[in-house]
């Protein structure tokens, strides 16, 4: 910004002095009283320059700063090349002093005005502070600066209107801490939203955070705060210090926008340079997603816990970091042929224990594992190794630590004011107020953070159900209706699918995953058809069922037979994803292995034909980990899954039977190309009860042979079971036995069909031919047809 237009900026906001050249400078009295205080709403009103124009191209500039605590300031010109390599001493500010009961007292407010000659007058910003701070050792230590308050609008209005509309998808680049260069001066630029407080400052190391010496100016268009502070640098520890409408100091504020903090239980903001971003790697990867038919591709996903994955021992249980778990987690997940790797919320949280389900930074990836470069590189890492990321990502509540979003002006400014509206009866959180324009926007923009920053593939959205229901998990009369009298949460809704509808148009190929438990129509149909725009939901219906029926003594399961069945009814009515997830294993219901009946031979043969199952059933595939080996002990978030169980040869074989399923779901195209659709399965047997025996048609494309699966959910053997098969190119022919639960490589009797059986031209269950296969106990057989 030019000099002219600086000085107009101030003359129209504050003073002229075009009258005032031989007028004495001294601050207004209830301007410094304000501002000592902590109550100056406008600190431009006082602090920073003014100018005056004087002959021979030269400036007066009036000078108001504010430095509690220093002993001197001067203003010397700012260095320059030729003319002025090291800045010469322009004047000496004077310190305002008052009188109580007839003391002088040091009030850290220095003013007074100083001539700039014609060469600094030509700068933008002439002038720079000396300000001179005492040591203990009695000596005084100088910090040379720039003045914070000598620069002017630093939001564009653009960039506002969009805030304000809710429309600005670039918010973790605009507001925030932003490192940058501003009339050849380097610092961080502060935005921060708070429209009802009096007065916000920024605080940090770099100012012994005194919330006195960089209160913010207010763009009231949309109350957004923006300071700009010269010579800060990445690594800078920083908060907002906050005055609400009634006056409250409240306790000091992390930042909403940070894209990096401090490490829990630390709670500070950090600044973060990272203009040059990472160098990626990973272009093939990134225009094969957007290319790629997500519901035509396996999608295999291994859900992790970062924190607690592998823990180091030794080092009194650490956590690994992003470069240790690249190391270590990614060759595990390739090895056992996971597609996708899904990392519960790693956005910064302040408690651990929630396992990020209750995060306050929506755009920093937790310092408990590094920089936000080694998230992008893990990332990256990840992509070269051909396996997606998918991070959960929580919009449907938030934790009301102090320091965090709750009250964050001193009104309910994130959350809903009301507590039918605003409260998480189950989580005791708040509620994001998704009727607000710029709430809504600060959401949409932190899942582009993830997407288009990070590269992240895919979002598994937490809690939908608990969005879209008004009523969630409330009583009578702790709720309100919407604007129709109804409990449907509309503004959720139209948050849901402005959200997807903006990731589809932004961010080919990515994954929008939605939780959601309910029977709520269209959650993964289009926008443009009244859908909510996901492309895949949760099954949790299905997980619940098979759950139920697999915990069952298997004399008892003749009677839930169509538990194992029922989820075909709807298999199709959405894009699926069938979940084993971190919630199955945890608080009292048992590890997969633990909810099996029977002794433990039972129990791991009940797991592999369940597995069988599972990689068989039309949906995209989620475990967590620790159930790939069958552990026994509950997710415990501060212990790692129990690897030592791979001593164990029966562990070792449910961990190869998992890796082999992945083969062979991820090599045929049967098992994965219609997961969404219906003509991609079919039913030979499903209603035989009385044996607990389940057989289905997997389908690919035209030409492509079809599988056979077989599953024997009891211990008895069953020898000559006919099952009718479609024709084959001739009256004889092959099905070969591609897979087989009870294999002795997966710790079972080993009892099947030695490689394969003949078909025979003998009518069943609807076909013109059949086969006679032994179906082993506890089993799932996968066969294909030569």
């Amino acid at each position: 910004m030019a000099l002219p237009q600086l000085k107009n900026t101030m003359e129209t906001e504050h003073h002229s002095l075009q009258n005032e050249h031989d007028t004495p400078y001294f601050p207004g009295v209830a301007l410094t009283a304000s501002l000592q205080h902590g109550q100056l709403g406008d600190p431009f009103a006082l602090l920073g320059p003014r100018y005056a124009k004087l002959p021979q191209d030269e400036q007066r500039l009036r000078l108001c700063c504010y430095y509690p605590g220093a002993s001197a300031v001067q203003v010397f010109s700012r260095p320059t090349d030729d003319v002025d390599p090291h800045g010469a001493l322009l004047g000496n500010l004077t310190q305002l002093e008052t009188t109580p009961g007839g003391s002088e007292t040091a009030t850290g407010i220095f003013y007074g005005e100083v001539v700039l000659p014609a060469h600094a007058a030509q700068r933008e910003i002439p002038y720079v502070l000396h300000v001179a701070w005492p040591c203990a050792d009695g000596g005084e230590e100088v910090q040379i600066t720039e003045d914070a308050y000598a620069f002017g609008l630093l939001l564009s209005d653009f960039d506002l209107h969009l805030f304000r509309e809710g429309r600005h998808r670039q918010l973790g680049r605009c507001f925030g801490a932003q490192v940058m260069t501003i009339d050849d001066v380097e610092g961080v630029r502060f935005a921060v939203w708070a429209p009802n407080a009096r007065r916000v400052s920024v605080i940090g190391d770099f100012n012994q955070w005194d919330g006195r010496r960089h209160p913010m100016r207010l763009r009231q268009s949309a109350g957004v705060w923006e300071l700009f502070i010269p010579r800060l640098r990445d690594g800078t520890l920083y908060k907002y210090e906050i005055v609400g409408p009634d006056g409250t100091v409240l306790p000091a504020k992390a930042d909403p926008l940070a894209r990096a903090t401090e490490a829990p239980p630390a709670t500070a903001s950090r600044v973060i340079d990272d203009r040059s971003g990472w160098r990626w790697h990973d272009q093939s990867w990134m225009q094969q997603r957007a290319q790629r038919q997500s519901t035509q591709s396996p999608m295999s996903i291994y859900e992790v816990h970062a924190a607690s994955w592998m823990r180091i021992l030794e080092e009194d249980g650490r956590n690994l970091d992003w470069n240790e778990l690249a190391e270590r987690l990614i060759p595990y997940v390739k090895g056992m042929g996971f597609t996708h790797l899904e990392l519960l919320p790693v956005m910064e949280h302040p408690f651990g224990g929630s396992w990020g389900y209750q995060p306050l930074s929506q755009f920093a990836p937790s310092a408990r594992f590094g920089a936000a470069a080694d998230f992008a590189a893990f990332v990256d890492a990840c992509h070269g190794e051909g396996i997606g990321v998918i991070l959960d990502w929580v919009p449907a509540h938030f934790p009301s630590d102090p320091h965090g979003l709750a009250h964050f002006d001193g009104t309910p400014l994130y959350e809903h004011g009301d507590p039918r509206e605003g409260f998480h009866q189950d989580w005791n959180t708040l509620i994001y107020n998704l009727g607000r324009h710029e709430v809504r926007g600060f959401l949409i923009a932190s899942a582009l953070e993830w997407l288009e920053h990070f590269h992240v593939d895919g979002l598994r959205v937490d809690a939908v159900a608990s969005m879209l229901y008004r009523d969630y998990s409330r009583n009578a009369g702790e709720w309100v209706p919407n604007i129709h009298g109804g409990r449907e949460n509309l503004e959720a809704v139209a948050f849901l699918r402005e959200l997807n509808q903006t990731v589809h148009e932004r961010c080919p190929g990515a994954l929008m995953i939605a939780e959601e438990s309910t029977s709520w129509p269209g959650v993964t149909a289009p926008v443009e058809q009244g859908g909510l725009g996901f492309s895949y939901k949760w099954n949790m219906g299905w997980m619940h069922d098979t759950l139920r029926y697999a915990e069952q003594d298997s004399i008892y399961r003749r009677y839930h037979h169509h538990d194992f069945t029922f989820g075909m009814i709807y298999a199709f009515s959405e894009s699926f994803v069938l979940p084993i997830s971190h919630d199955e294993v945890v608080h009292g219901k048992r590890t997969l292995l633990q909810k099996m009946p029977g002794d433990y031979w039972q129990k791991f043969a009940n797991l592999r034909a369940y597995f069988g199952f599972m990689w068989t059933h039309p949906g995209k595939k989620l475990l967590f980990m620790g159930s790939e080996f069958g552990q026994y002990d509950e997710f415990d978030h501060d212990k790692s899954p129990q690897w030592e169980l791979l001593d164990d040869p029966r562990h070792r074989c449910i961990q190869r039977l998992v890796r082999d399923l992945n083969r062979i779901y991820v090599d045929l195209p049967a098992l994965h190309r219609y997961d969404s659709q219906a003509e991609g399965f079919s039913w030979v047997v499903g209603n035989d009860s009385v044996n607990s025996v389940f057989a289905y048609f997997r389908y690919g494309d035209a030409g492509e042979a079809p599988l056979l699966v077989v599953v024997n959910m009891t211990p008895v053997p069953r020898h000559n079971y006919r099952i009718g098969v479609p024709p084959g190119p001739d009256n004889s022919y092959q099905w070969e036995e591609i897979l087989n639960t009870d294999a002795d490589m997966y710790g079972g009797s080993n009892l099947g069909n030695a490689g394969g059986v003949t078909a025979q031209a003998e009518h069943w269950h609807g076909h013109p031919a059949s086969v006679l296969l032994t179906l082993p106990p506890l089993s799932t057989l996968v066969l294909r047809r030569r």
